[in-house]
Order: C-alpha cells, then structure tokens, then sequence
C-alpha cells in the first residue's frame, strides 16, 4: 500500500521530499569528496583549510563552529594538518589557554591552487539546473533549514 493511501498526501509529499534530499546529498558528498581526495585530503582537511583560506586564522571552537563538527575532531584533523606543515597552532600571549589556527604559508598556496578547482567542480555538478533553479533551490533550503534550527 503507498503511504498516500495509508498516511495521507502531506505525510507521503514530506517523506518524498526527505528521500530526495538524502540521496542527492549522499550522491553530491561522495563526489565532491572524491574530487577533494584527489588533492590528497580528507573532506574534514580540506574544509578547516577551505575555512581558514576565507576567514583567517580563528581558534579551534570557532573553526568547529564554522564547520559544524566537534572539538575532538577537530583536534585531530589541526593535528594532521599540522604535521603536513599545512597548518599552524599559536598560543595567544594574553591567554596561553586560547588557541589560534592559521594557514601556513605552504597551506595558503594549497588553498589558492586547489580551492578553484573544487568550486568549479562543484559548479559542474550544480550545473543541471539553471541559474535561477541553483537560487531558488538554495532560497529554499536555507528556509528549511532555518526552521529546522529552531526545533534542535
């Protein structure tokens, strides 16, 4: 029996809307990671330098903030980052206890030569639906998420 019949329109159109989005996140995350695996990184890697490239150097809570994962995460991915030289921690001098991140100057140019080609590549896959439709569907997303912020 389709949820319609059983459940009702409104409950089958919001299940609907729920697999639509979770397979084209899952298809969209998979490669966008593939491509950024190709530069040798982890998707978390490439998100704290992709972070750290736009804004500048921040403190870890603020890069988790930014990027929306914990701070035990975090820690690992700075740690990794750090020791590819991509990265750097500085202690502040008024607060020993406060903790900047900052590109190095090896992961600057990391960041300049491989961040196009990712947004280009995530242009190309944006690229079926038209101008207007990327707005509109991104309008409306972050309506949803919005106010799905407001029932955590």
């Amino acid at each position: 029996m389709k949820t319609t019949q059983k459940y009702g329109k409104a409950i089958d159109r919001a299940l609907s809307l729920w697999v639509k989005l979770a397979r084209t996140h899952y298809t969209m995350y998979t490669l966008a990671d593939r491509n950024i695996t190709s530069f040798g990184l982890t998707t978390p890697q490439f998100g704290a330098i992709e972070c750290l490239g736009h804004l500048g150097p921040m403190t870890i809570g603020n890069l988790c903030k930014k990027m929306l994962v914990s701070a035990g995460n975090m820690t690992v991915v700075i740690d990794n980052l750090e020791k590819e030289r991509l990265v750097e921690r500085i202690r502040e001098p008024g607060d020993r206890r406060r903790i900047i991140v900052q590109l190095t100057t090896k992961g600057e140019k990391l960041f300049q030569k491989i961040f196009i080609q990712h947004a280009e590549y995530i242009k190309e896959l944006a690229g079926v639906l038209t101008v207007e439709e990327q707005e509109e569907l991104s309008r409306l997303l972050k309506k949803l998420g919005k106010s799905l912020e407001l029932k955590r």
